[in-house]
């Protein structure tokens, strides 16, 4: 299996909730940051599962199939919500991929836009950002 990461990231507590993943070296605009790996599952499971969960790592990546990074030991998987993101997260091929959307510094933490969500709004957002919408 190849090295999902492209760049060094840390996982270290988050202001914003819990662990989050900091970049560790500067990493340039528009790169491959590193992937979300984990154990591949029907949609339906998945949901099943994230039911009463507050923190969830489960991403589909199609109508049929979704992956549950919670016993995953890449570092991607503690990427927080932030409704003013520094990363895209792409789905290619069956891969969640995370790219920056501009330069990031080291020490940066890095975030990602989850839009839709298993919460459906019945979660306060806590990322800060002047933008914030408020709810997850």
């Amino acid at each position: 299996m190849h090295n999902a990461q492209k760049y060094a990231v840390i996982v270290a507590a988050s202001r914003i909730d819990g662990r989050g993943v900091f970049a560790a070296e500067p990493i340039p605009p528009y790169k491959k940051i590193g992937e979300l790996r984990g154990e591949s599952i029907s949609v339906s499971e998945a949901r099943r599962r994230v039911r009463g969960l507050q923190r969830i790592m489960m991403v589909e990546v199609s109508d049929r199939k979704a992956i549950d990074a919670s016993t995953s030991s890449d570092p991607m998987r503690f990427t927080n919500h932030s409704c003013q993101p520094n990363t895209v997260l792409r789905i290619r091929q069956g891969r969640v991929e995370f790219y920056a959307l501009r330069a990031i510094a080291p020490g940066e933490e890095l975030t990602a836009n989850y839009v839709e969500t298993h919460h459906a709004g019945g979660m306060v957002c806590r990322c800060g950002a002047p933008n914030c919408v408020g709810r997850l």
